[in-house]
């Protein structure tokens, strides 16, 4: 298991890996809990009729949900061939618009959104634009809302346990003994503190959400293949990694192991 909060340096090399391969994002990346859903519109009103800007829109899977609840939604998304996979996904729906665009550089509309929505992609956005760039994009008293998942202890512990071995061996950037926090160790102090840096919002509200996914062995490589640091890793190294993790899972676990996520949502008003 590696650490998957990329540092400044590695930031816009790691962001562009996504679009390598957006089938696979799409097929093995996990959507959001349906409760989730029910805070944006009770916490940041994106619901029936509201107009929201997504940030990092990927292949839909918080933008299809969205749309479902009759928001009508601008999403921006900087990989050409994850924002024809949302295209695809949300083709029929009169209520959005997909556009290919780096966030930091895409000129903002006159009128302004009621909500900026970013489910899991915020970290990516260039920290000296993102904030002041939602601020503008937004009217008055409208609503940031940043979603962020993290993989916390729970679930088949005992192979996120023993799975370090496999990246110790095969990852030099890996580091010894790294185990997934307890949900009650992850805070939202760094982006609440960002918030009042920027002088542009009120105080985060935080709600919480945590979730079990259970995966085969085939459908936990292809997840591994999806993140950006197992994909920067070098082909032999990546492929040996895969082999390890994939016989630990069949030969201990019988083939199935479960994930256990926390899901986050923090949302500020804008002065």
């Amino acid at each position: 298991m590696r650490d998957d909060t990329p540092d400044e340096a590695r930031r816009v090399r790691l962001s562009r890996t996504f679009d390598e391969d957006a089938e696979l994002y799409d097929r093995a990346r996990p959507g959001y809990p349906p409760a989730l859903f029910d805070d944006l519109e009770a916490l940041a009103g994106a619901g029936p009729g509201a107009r929201v800007l997504e940030v990092g829109a990927g292949t839909g899977k918080a933008t299809v949900p969205l749309a479902a609840r009759g928001c009508r939604i601008t999403a921006v998304e900087r990989g050409a061939d994850m924002a024809a996979v949302a295209r695809r996904r949300l083709a029929g729906s009169g209520t959005v618009e997909v556009v290919t665009a780096d966030f930091e550089t895409w000129p903002l509309p006159d009128e302004p959104f009621d909500v900026v929505v970013s489910a899991t992609a915020f970290h990516w956005i260039d920290p000296a634009v993102r904030m002041v760039k939602a601020a503008d994009a937004l009217r008055r008293g409208g609503a940031l809302a940043v979603v962020a998942t993290q993989h916390v202890a729970g679930g088949s512990e005992q192979f996120f346990a023993d799975v370090q071995h496999c990246y110790e061996r095969f990852d030099p950037a890996a580091r010894p003994g790294l185990r997934p926090p307890a949900a009650k160790d992850v805070t939202a102090a760094d982006h609440a503190d960002e918030v009042a840096r920027s002088a542009r919002f009120g105080p985060v509200l935080v709600r919480r959400h945590e979730w079990d996914l259970a995966y085969s062995t085939a459908q936990y490589l292809e997840v591994l293949r999806t993140y950006s640091n197992h994909r920067a890793l070098p082909p032999e190294a990546l492929e040996g990694l895969l082999g390890c993790v994939a016989a630990l899972i069949d030969g201990r676990y019988g083939g199935r192991i479960t994930k256990r996520h926390l899901t986050e949502l923090r949302v500020s008003r804008a002065w």
